[in-house]
C-alpha cells in the first residue's frame, strides 16, 4: 500500500497544477499580436513559394501543404500578417465567464460551467495532458460563423486531379445557427424553448444540377457532448426524409471527398476524438482580404460578388494568399476503432481558434490521405454585410485525395446575416417541406 501511495504521489507531482487564467490570458488569447507579427528569414510579403524554394521554408509550412508545393501541384502567394480580431461580445463574455468551465473527470467527459465565450483561453502547455482537450473545446464553442450565417451560394466542385475535368458541380446553400451561449445577435444568450437542448445545427439544402435538387442536409448538436448528433437526409428524388446512422457522417458525402464529418474542419463531438496538444508554430495559413484577390469571372451573382479563384494542378487549389500565423498543433485519433481514419492533424489559428485553415487526415495504416484547407477572408475586405462582424469568412476550401488523385473545391459567399437563418429552417418538418 505505501509503494502504491508513493507511486500516486510521484505521479501528481509531474502533472501541472491548474492555473486560474487572467484577463490578461484572454487579451493575449485573442490578440496574440500584440508585441508584433511573426517573421521567418527570407519570407516577405509578394513571394512565391514554389518547388525551387520551398525547402527554404520547410518549417513554417503544414507537413501536407509543404508537400503539394514541393510535388509541383500547387505555388503559393505570401501575404502580409494581419489582425482577425473577433467581436467585441464574444471577447467580453470570455472575460465575464473567465475560470467558470471546467474539464470533465476524464477527457471525453463534458465540461461544467460553460457559460459564453472561449471556455479555456489559458496558453497551452506541453505539460498539460489535456491541454488539447481544451483547445477542442475552444472550438466547439468558438465562432465558427458566429451566432448565424448563411453560404448562398455555395458552389462544389468535383475535380480529376490529374486531368482537371470537372466531373460535377453543386450548388447548394448552408445555414448555421448556435441555438445557446449566443453573445452577439439577439436573442442573447439563447432561443427558447429548446427542449432538447440544441446547441448548434446546420442545414443544407442543394439547387444543381437537377438530380440532386432538393436534396437537404440537417444536422443539430446537442450542448450535452456525450449526446450523438441528430442528422438527417432528404433525397429529393425519393422524397423522403431518413435518419442517418452514426457511421454514414464518415462515409463519403454524395461522392465527394468530404465526409460529413469534416465539414467546417471537423464536424463532430469533442468525445469522439483523442485530442493531443503538439506545440506552437509560427505556420503559413490561408488568410487574405477577399476584395484584393484575382477573382474569378465564372459565376453571375446580383450585385456583382465574385468568388475566389483556383488554379494550380487540376484546379484543386485556391488562389489566395497565405500569410505567417501563430499556430498551436492539435491531433485528433478517433476513439471508435473502426472509423475510417487514424488521425487527423490540424494547424488551429491561435487567434481564431478554428480548426480549418491546413488539415492533414490519414488513412487506418498511418499514411496520408487527404489534405484539407479552408482559405479565410477578413470580414471587413468582403460583402457589406460582414463587414465588423468580427468573424473570418469561409471563402474558399480544397479537399485533395493525394491517393485516388481527386479534390472536390469550393466556392463560399458567406453571409453573416440573421435573416438568412430563422429558426424554423433548422427543424426536421422543414425537410419534408422542402419541395
Amino acid at each position: 500500500m505505501k509503494k502504491l501511495i508513493l507511486a500516486a504521489l510521484i505521479s501528481a507531482a509531474f502533472v501541472p497544477l491548474a492555473h486560474a487564467a487572467t484577463e490578461a490570458d484572454v487579451d493575449n488569447s485573442f490578440n496574440p499580436y500584440k508585441g508584433g507579427f511573426p517573421s521567418a528569414p527570407g519570407l516577405t510579403a509578394g513571394l512565391v513559394i514554389n518547388k525551387a524554394n520551398v525547402d527554404q521554408f520547410k518549417d513554417i509550412l503544414a507537413v501536407g501543404t509543404y508537400r503539394i508545393i514541393k510535388e509541383g501541384m500547387f505555388e503559393m502567394k505570401v501575404g502580409p500578417t494581419t489582425q482577425f480580431m473577433i467581436n467585441d461580445s464574444y471577447i467580453k463574455a470570455s472575460k465575464s465567464n473567465l475560470n467558470k468551465t471546467k474539464l470533465g473527470a476524464k477527457p471525453g467527459d463534458n465540461v461544467s460551467g460553460y457559460v459564453a465565450g472561449r471556455p479555456f483561453p489559458e496558453e497551452p502547455d506541453l505539460k498539460d495532458p489535456r491541454a488539447g482537450e481544451k483547445l477542442a473545446w475552444n472550438y466547439k464553442f468558438g465562432v465558427n460563423w458566429g451566432d448565424g450565417a448563411a453560404i448562398s451560394p455555395f458552389y462544389w466542385k468535383y475535380r480529376n486531379l490529374a486531368s482537371g475535368q470537372v466531373e460535377k458541380t453543386i450548388k447548394w446553400d448552408f445555414h448555421f445557427l448556435n441555438f445557446m451561449h449566443r453573445t452577439n445577435i439577439a436573442p442573447v444568450p439563447e432561443f427558447t424553448p429548446n427542449p432538447s437542448g440544441i446547441y448548434r445545427a446546420i442545414y443544407v439544402k442543394a439547387h444543381e444540377p437537377s438530380d440532386l435538387k432538393n436534396t437537404q442536409l440537417l444536422i443539430q448538436r446537442f450542448e450535452d457532448d456525450a449526446k450523438l448528433d441528430d442528422a438527417y437526409l432528404y433525397l429529393g428524388f425519393q422524397r423522403r426524409v431518413r435518419r442517418l446512422a452514426q457511421g454514414q457522417v464518415t462515409d463519403s458525402f454524395l461522392g465527394s471527398d468530404l465526409m460529413i464529418e469534416d465539414f467546417e474542419g471537423y464536424n463532430g463531438r469533442v468525445s469522439d476524438m483523442k485530442w493531443t496538444y503538439k506545440g506552437t508554430k509560427n505556420i503559413l495559413l490561408p488568410m487574405w482580404n477577399h476584395n484584393d484577390l484575382k477573382l474569378t469571372e465564372e459565376f453571375k451573382e446580383p450585385g456583382g460578388y465574385k468568388f475566389v479563384e483556383f488554379g494550380g494542378q487540376g484546379g484543386c487549389f485556391f488562389q489566395g494568399s497565405y500569410q505567417l500565423r501563430k499556430v498551436y498543433i492539435l491531433e485528433a485519433e478517433p476513439v471508435n476503432p473502426n472509423h475510417p481514419i487514424s488521425k487527423r492533424t490540424f494547424y488551429m489559428d491561435a487567434q481564431l481558434q478554428n480548426l480549418n485553415g491546413a488539415i492533414e487526415i490519414y488513412d487506418r495504416k498511418g499514411e496520408l490521405w487527404k489534405i484539407w484547407a479552408v482559405g479565410k477572408s477578413h470580414p471587413d475586405s468582403h460583402l457589406a454585410v460582414n463587414k465588423g462582424s468580427g468573424i473570418g469568412i469561409d471563402d474558399a476550401f480544397s479537399m485533395v485525395d493525394v491517393q485516388s488523385k481527386h479534390c472536390t473545391t469550393g466556392q463560399f459567399k458567406g453571409q453573416v446575416d440573421p435573416k438568412l437563418v430563422p429558426p424554423n429552417l433548422f427543424q426536421v418538418q422543414n425537410l419534408r417541406g422542402g419541395d
